[in-house]
């Protein structure tokens, strides 16, 4: 028998289900867990997932780490390690070839998915479709904006984004989607102040708008925008005077915070 077998056999008995319970909860057939537990078949990535989230651990301790010579102790440290800040196993869809799909989260739906981010079958509910220009070896979900803090992008433009595991990876001026606790879900220009200050500026290409701090704890999802789908083309008249504006804001908004920080600095030295 595999590891990944020994473990969801031993899982399933310490949370006291039979193979006929258990196949329920997950959602397959019980045949196919006894595949599963005797080693003669391999989960597929989305049945992990609904597992993992079953038993409260994350996929890679699942398939990964020997859960049979653990005791409970070791096993409550595990599910701590688990729901910590950035360590959520991020939930996904794939086709009959096990191939992701890429998630599409319409802007009527980005309410909900703060709460269903995380959960398997409110993800296996979203519109699905593959773009192939995209890079296979990356996991990809599609969030269509609203208003026009992000001009010249329009209301209803779907940025394409591929997933950033932590804050500390994000690029300084470039765009991402950022699913926040406080804010929901935004598409904005963020630059990284983590390791100086521990926070992130995001700012609007639309100079009307005014930048803001966030903490990465209000963080959910991190997606860096790879592109875009729109039913209208920005205006070639408006771009020069428009990336102007757009920049002078961002220098401005950057100065102000600059300054902000330093007095924040000499008033802590005091």
């Amino acid at each position: 028998m595999s590891l990944i077998s020994d473990n969801i056999k031993i899982l399933r008995k310490r949370r006291g289900l039979t193979q006929e319970q258990f196949s329920e909860k997950v959602g397959i057939k019980r045949s196919l867990l006894g595949a599963y537990e005797e080693g003669r078949a391999d989960p597929r990535l989305n049945n992990l997932l609904r597992m993992s989230k079953l038993f409260e651990v994350s996929v890679d301790a699942l398939i990964s780490t020997d859960l049979t010579v653990l005791s409970d102790e070791e096993f409550v440290r595990l599910k701590e390690k688990r729901v910590g800040p950035h360590t959520q196993v991020l939930a996904i869809t794939v086709d009959n070839e096990d191939k992701e799909n890429i998630e599409l989260v319409p802007d009527k739906a980005a309410a909900g998915y703060l709460n269903g981010y995380a959960d398997p079958e409110y993800i296996q509910n979203l519109p699905r479709f593959k773009l192939p220009f995209l890079p296979g070896n990356s996991t990809y979900r599609a969030f269509e904006i609203s208003g026009d803090s992000m001009l010249p992008l329009e209301s209803g433009t779907i940025i394409i984004g591929q997933y950033v595991e932590k804050p500390e990876y994000i690029k300084n001026g470039m765009t991402y989607v950022l699913v926040t606790q406080k804010e929901g879900v935004v598409y904005k220009r963020v630059f990284n102040y983590i390791e100086s200050h521990g926070k992130l500026y995001l700012s609007s290409d639309n100079p009307q708008y005014s930048g803001y701090e966030i903490e990465t704890n209000e963080i959910l999802e991190i997606w860096e925008a790879k592109a875009f789908i729109g039913l209208s083309f920005p205006d070639p008249a408006n771009a020069d005077d428009l990336s102007l504006k757009k920049l002078a804001g961002i220098v401005m908004d950057l100065q102000k915070e600059v300054v902000r920080l330093k007095d924040s600095q000499v008033k802590n030295v005091k």
